[in-house]
């Protein structure tokens, strides 16, 4: 069976479009195609590139492109004819049929768009309705999709408004794709970041390309860092292609609440416990006035534990300060000594 893809009369827009190939000619009517076979992925859009001449007796009006079953050796005409002006799946490059450019963008691919394709030009034969059919064709083969959208993510800190971006694969011209967001924690299903403002955009390269993006603007704070966000984009005939990121939020050190030190038998023990991203490193400004000390820390996830052992004969100090710090800078917590009863005032 055979389809009309696309006929277009004369017009004065001019888009530009390039062509390669070796012109294959036939009773003075030529034709330059792409060598070879055009590759393309489903819901994405494929440039056939074309130019032609004719006769010097022939004036052209209107181009038609055929879609051909590989079985048959020529096309035959139909009535499935698109005016002028179209903008669905099917453009020319080039509307105006008198600079010879016949190259067409098809749009919303699916892989029932691969097969060969051939060009029909219309117009008047020394004042006579005719038409001219080249007999090569071009072969179109369309995949399924692999390309995958291209997220963007600035440097994350907690506190402050961050946006990351995604933008869908290809340029094309077709359908506008619905592009989403979506998060994930640890262990989680999908949800969304609360508080987040979504946008998207369509942005016109040329006449017949664009290009497709959405933002996510949101706080970041410390429970963002190693969560999962995706991007998902989906295009007509339920094409859709997906692209999942990994958060990483630098957050300014804390010490954690159950951080303190106790005496027990004129040996004090102290532990402090700090998150942060990057790690952060703990120091004890104690252990200056001390030559005879241990320390022993440990690592788990974005948590430090610090805990320092030294013998001390002195109880007049009621703190012992600890000091986190990372690239963001540092904090400093008194941690109070717990005495045990019996090393009590008055007992």
């Amino acid at each position: 069976m055979t389809t009309l893809l696309f006929s277009v009369g004369r017009s004065k827009t001019d888009t530009g479009a390039s062509v390669w190939g070796t012109p294959f000619c036939d009773n003075r009517f030529c034709i330059t195609l792409s060598e070879g076979e055009i590759r393309a992925e489903a819901g994405l859009c494929v440039v056939i590139p074309c130019s032609f001449t004719t006769s010097y007796y022939f004036t052209p009006q209107n181009i038609v492109w055929y879609k051909c079953e590989p079985s048959k050796q020529k096309c035959s005409k139909n009535n499935n004819k698109t005016q002028s002006g179209f903008k669905g799946p099917v453009s020319l490059l080039e509307p105006d049929v008198s600079r010879r450019n016949c190259s067409i963008i098809v749009n919303d691919l699916t892989e029932s768009d691969s097969g060969s394709y051939q060009l029909r030009v219309n117009g008047y034969l020394n004042g006579r309705k005719d038409g001219f059919t080249f007999s090569p064709r071009t072969t179109v083969s369309v995949k399924g999709l692999t390309q995958k959208p291209t997220v963007m993510i600035p440097p994350l800190t907690e506190g402050q408004q961050s946006t990351l971006s995604c933008t869908a694969p290809g340029l094309c011209s077709g359908s506008v794709p619905e592009i989403s967001w979506t998060w994930r924690g640890a262990g989680e299903k999908d949800s969304h970041i609360t508080g987040n403002i979504t946008a998207s955009r369509t942005e016109n390269l040329t006449a017949v390309t664009q290009r497709h993006s959405s933002t996510l603007t949101f706080n970041s704070s410390a429970e963002h860092h190693g969560t999962n966000v995706s991007c998902k984009v989906s295009f007509t005939n339920n094409i859709t292609t997906e692209e999942t990121v990994t958060l990483n939020v630098t957050w300014f050190s804390t010490v954690l609440k159950n951080s303190g030190c106790e005496v027990q038998s004129e040996v004090l023990t102290c532990v402090c416990i700090s998150e942060g991203f990057p790690l952060p490193t703990i120091t004890w400004p104690l252990l200056k006035n001390h030559a005879e000390y241990s320390v022993i820390t440990t690592v788990s996830h974005h948590t430090v534990n610090s805990t320092v052992t030294l013998t001390v004969k002195d109880h007049s100090n009621t703190s012992v300060e600890c000091v986190s710090s990372n690239q963001n800078g540092e904090v400093k917590a008194n941690l109070i000594i717990q005495l045990e009863m019996s090393e009590q005032p008055g007992t």
